[in-house]
C-alpha cells in the first residue's frame, strides 16, 4: 500500500477534473490528479466525442481557460499540421469542419494541449497525476472524508491519499457511493421537482444510453471489412418501438420532433469545408452522417496530408439503452458495456457489408476503423460516453422550469445570486433505459449556481463534473464540455480558496459576503457569472 498526502485530491482526469485541478493550482495547492483511462480529457479525448457549444462560443459563455483550451488546439494545429494557408489564417479554424460544433478535432491534439498546460505544474512539484486508477473506497470520519484509496489497472498496487478536500470529477460520480454521500439516479418524480417533463413517480434505474464511439475513413478501393462481431445477428435484429426502424439503419426519430427522420450517408462527399457554419441553433446538421462529427476533413491540408476525411461515429444507431451500467453489480456492468462495445462493432459492421448506398448498392468495405486516432488497439474509445452518472443531492437542485424555455419564455433563465459560471445547450435527452424516447426541450442560456456543487452534509467533497446538483432533466444541458470545465474549474478555485481561508465551502455557500469574495476571484480568473444582455436560447 502506498500511500500519499496532498491538499486537494482530484479524483478523475475529465475536463472536470483537468480544470478543477488548474483551478486549484493557479491558488496555490497542491494537487493529485488522477484518471482511470490512459488519456486526460475526458470527453474530449478518451471517449472521443467533439465539443458540443453554443453559437456564441467564439466571443463569450465559457472561463478563460476554457477558451485557453480551444485556441490551445487551434495553435496546434497550426504549429504542427501541413495546413492549407486559406485554413491556416482563419481565426475560428475547424479542424474536421464538422457541423456539430466549431471546433472538430482529433482526440490526441487535445491531449497534449491538455499535458502543456498541466506541465508547469508537475515540473515545479505542485501536481502530481496518477493515471489508470480507479477509486475502490474511502475512509470517512464524520461528515468528512479523509482518504481515497486507489487500484493501479495495471498492477492492482493499491494508493490511498489522503487531502483536506477532494474533487469528484469522475464520470458516473463514483466517489458518492464509496464515501456515503448522498446522491440520485435516473428520473426524479414531479412531485419532488415539479418538472412539467417528470414522470408521476421517479424512475432511479432509468439513466441516458451510453455510446462507445469509434472514428473512420474511407478507403476507396480497398476492403477493411471487420470480422463479423458475435453479437451483430441480435443488434441487427433490435426495433425499438419508437425507432421507426431498426437500430442499425440510416432511420431514428429526430430528437426535436420525435418525426420518424431518414438520415444518409456520404464518405469523402467532396464539400468546401471553409464554408462550414457550425450553428445547432440554426442547423442540427446530422443530414449527412459523415460531415456531421468529421474530424479532420483532408481538404484543409495540403495535399497527401490525409488519404480520407476522418469522421467520427456517434451517432443514435450506437446508443446503448438496453440496461443501466450505474449501480448495478460490476460483473453486469462489464456485460453491458461489452453490448455497447458490440453494438458499435455491428454498426460498422453493417456499414461495411449491408447499409444502402445512395447509388443502390450495399455496404462499404472501404470504411477502415482508425485506432491510431483512438489510441487503442481495438478502433473503439478508450472509455464509454457516460452522458449521465450520479448526482449529488445539493444545496441547491436545478429543475427544468429554471431553464426551460416553455416555461421561462422571454424572462430567460433563473438568475443566481450564487452564480459561479454560465452554460448553454438545449435540454437533450437521450433514449434511456426506461424505454423512453428522446427528450428535447429548448432552454435559455443559464448559470451555473454555486451550491450545486456542494453536496448537503458530506463537508469537503465538491461535485466537479456531471454530478452536481441537476435533475435528470437538467443534465441534459449541464453535461457539455464547456460547462462540465467550468464547474471543475469553480470546485478547484473554491477548495484551494476554502484552505487559505480557513472557510468551508459550506460556510461560503452560507455567507453573501464570502460569496462575493469568491465570485470576486472568478472573475480575476477569467470566469464569467452572467450572460450578457439580448442573448436567448433556441
Amino acid at each position: 500500500m502506498v500511500e500519499l498526502r496532498t491538499q486537494v485530491l482530484v479524483v478523475g482526469g475529465g475536463l472536470g477534473g483537468v480544470a478543477g485541478a488548474l483551478g486549484a493550482l493557479r491558488h496555490g495547492a497542491t494537487v493529485i490528479l488522477t484518471e482511470e483511462f490512459g488519456w486526460l480529457g475526458g470527453q474530449s479525448t478518451s471517449q472521443a466525442v467533439p465539443p458540443d457549444e453554443h453559437p456564441w462560443i467564439e466571443d463569450f459563455g465559457c472561463t478563460s481557460s476554457y477558451r485557453r483550451f480551444r485556441d490551445g488546439i487551434r495553435d496546434y494545429y497550426r504549429r504542427s499540421y501541413p495546413l492549407k494557408e486559406a485554413a491556416r489564417r482563419k481565426s475560428d479554424l475547424n479542424p474536421g469542419a464538422g457541423w456539430v460544433s466549431k471546433l472538430c478535432h482529433e482526440p490526441r491534439v487535445a491531449v497534449a494541449v491538455i499535458d502543456e498546460m498541466l506541465a508547469p505544474y508537475v515540473s515545479g512539484g505542485q501536481l502530481r497525476v496518477l493515471m489508470h486508477r480507479r477509486p475502490v473506497s474511502c475512509e470517512t470520519e464524520g461528515d468528512a472524508i479523509r482518504s481515497v484509496t486507489l487500484e493501479d489497472l495495471r498492477t492492482g498496487e493499491l494508493t490511498t491519499v489522503g487531502a483536506e478536500y477532494v474533487l469528484d470529477a469522475t464520470e458516473t460520480g463514483d466517489l458518492l457511493p464509496l464515501s456515503g454521500t448522498e446522491y440520485v439516479t435516473g428520473f426524479e418524480s414531479s412531485a419532488e421537482t415539479g418538472e412539467p417533463s417528470a414522470p408521476a413517480e421517479a424512475q432511479p434505474d432509468n439513466i441516458q444510453a451510453v455510446s462507445v464511439c469509434f472514428a473512420v475513413d474511407h478507403i476507396d478501393g480497398e476492403d477493411h471489412t471487420i470480422e463479423r462481431p458475435a453479437q451483430y445477428d441480435h443488434w441487427r435484429s433490435v426495433r425499438p418501438d419508437f425507432w421507426g426502424g431498426n437500430l442499425l439503419s440510416w432511420t431514428a426519430p429526430h430528437p426535436r420532433t420525435l418525426e420518424i427522420t431518414e438520415r444518409h450517408f456520404a464518405p469523402n462527399p467532396g464539400d468546401e469545408p471553409l464554408s462550414v457554419f457550425a450553428d445547432q441553433s440554426l442547423n442540427p446538421g446530422d443530414g449527412n452522417l459523415w460531415t456531421f462529427r468529421r474530424i479532420a476533413a483532408k481538404d484543409l491540408f495540403e495535399p497527401g496530408t490525409y488519404p480520407s476525411d476522418i469522421t467520427l461515429v456517434n451517432w443514435p444507431s450506437i446508443d446503448y439503452f438496453e440496461g443501466p451500467v450505474i449501480d448495478v453489480p460490476e460483473d453486469v456492468v462489464a456485460a453491458r458495456l461489452e453490448d455497447a462495445r458490440q453494438l458499435s462493432l455491428s454498426m460498422l459492421y453493417w456499414m461495411q457489408t449491408e447499409a444502402p448506398r445512395p447509388d443502390g448498392g450495399a455496404g462499404w468495405p472501404g470504411l477502415r476503423l482508425r485506432p491510431d486516432v483512438m489510441g487503442t488497439e481495438d478502433g473503439l474509445a478508450m472509455a464509454p460516453y457516460h452522458r449521465e452518472g450520479r448526482r449529488i443531492r445539493a444545496l441547491e437542485t436545478i429543475r427544468e422550469q429554471d431553464v426551460s424555455l416553455a416555461v421561462r419564455g422571454d424572462a430567460g433563465s433563473r438568475r443566481y445570486p450564487d452564480s459561479v459560471g454560465v452554460g448553454m445547450y438545449r435540454i437533450d435527452l437521450h433514449p434511456s433505459t426506461g424505454g423512453d424516447n428522446y427528450v428535447d426541450v429548448g432552454s435559455a442560456p443559464f448559470e451555473i449556481p454555486l451550491g450545486a456543487l456542494v453536496p448537503q452534509r458530506v463537508t469537503n467533497l465538491l461535485a466537479a463534473a456531471k454530478n452536481i446538483g441537476t435533475t435528470h432533466i437538467t443534465n441534459g444541458c449541464y453535461r457539455l464540455h464547456p460547462v462540465e470545465w467550468n464547474i471543475g474549474e469553480v470546485a478547484g478555485v473554491l477548495a484551494a480558496t476554502s484552505i487559505t481561508d480557513r472557510t468551508t465551502p459550506h460556510q461560503v455557500h452560507g455567507d453573501p459576503a464570502l460569496v462575493h469574495q469568491l465570485r470576486s476571484r472568478l472573475l480575476a480568473d477569467g470566469v464569467e457569472l452572467h450572460w450578457p444582455d439580448g442573448v436567448y436560447g433556441y
